[in-house]
């Protein structure tokens, strides 16, 4: 069993759905796993902050309702109020032992290049990476320890490579680099965009929309 555990309700779907279940004080997400129909489900917001609000990625136990046998998963999505910051839906990935799966997981840097200490200036291009490997083998974070990183010098994917895990990006991709001041006024770094995979049934895409539209209408409110 995970570490962390996540208590989950069932609840209705639609427009209506995902109302009650804010006026009820809970936030509205999605459980879907490959080959298995979604389900809606709703959680207290102090519940999900050990999964959302973290820098690592999880694997932790669902239970649904009065489930005795647990879930296992991943958080996919979440979708915040763009003003307030508040956490308005999210998707969770149920995982299978023995199968691959696709997860994103984050780069957290450590230390202080001595490059820095010398004037250059660190570029942090990638700061999360997608691979696909068994659920036993999924690390929680890639930790960089960038002391020795001097000007001139980079780190790429090819240098976090482990055992188990396929990385979706070229294993020449950028990481962190640390660049001379003057090359930084030349340089505009390419931004990633982050795609994750979402559930395709009719009431997670119910669920989507309800989701902007809440957004639209808090805005108005603020």
């Amino acid at each position: 069993m995970s570490e962390i555990t996540l208590k989950a309700v069932k609840r209705g779907t639609g427009k209506k759905g995902a109302k009650k279940v804010r006026a009820d004080g809970m936030i509205p997400g999605i459980y879907y796993t490959e080959g298995s129909e979604s389900i809606p489900v709703a959680v207290h917001p102090l519940a999900l902050r050990p999964i959302v609000y973290t820098a690592h990625k999880k694997i932790f136990d669902l239970f649904i309702d009065d489930a005795t046998q647990p879930l296992e998963c991943v958080l996919k999505d979440t979708a915040f109020h763009p003003v307030t910051d508040k956490l308005l839906h999210f998707d969770l990935f149920g995982v299978k032992t023995g199968k691959m799966m696709g997860v994103e997981v984050p780069i957290i840097l450590k230390g202080q290049a001595i490059g820095v200490r010398d004037g250059g200036v660190l570029q942090h291009t990638t700061h999360r990476v997608k691979l696909h490997c068994l659920p036993a083998d999924m690390p929680d974070s890639f930790e960089i320890d960038i002391s020795n990183l001097s000007i001139g010098k980079s780190v790429h994917v090819k240098d976090i490579t482990r055992e188990g895990i396929h990385f979706d990006v070229a294993l020449d991709t950028v990481i962190v680099s640390c660049l001379h001041p003057r090359l930084v006024k030349e340089e505009t770094p390419a931004a990633e965009v982050s795609e994750e995979a979402a559930p395709t049934d009719e009431a997670a895409k119910d669920d989507k929309k309800d989701s902007k539209k809440e957004t639209k209408k808090e805005s108005k409110k603020d």
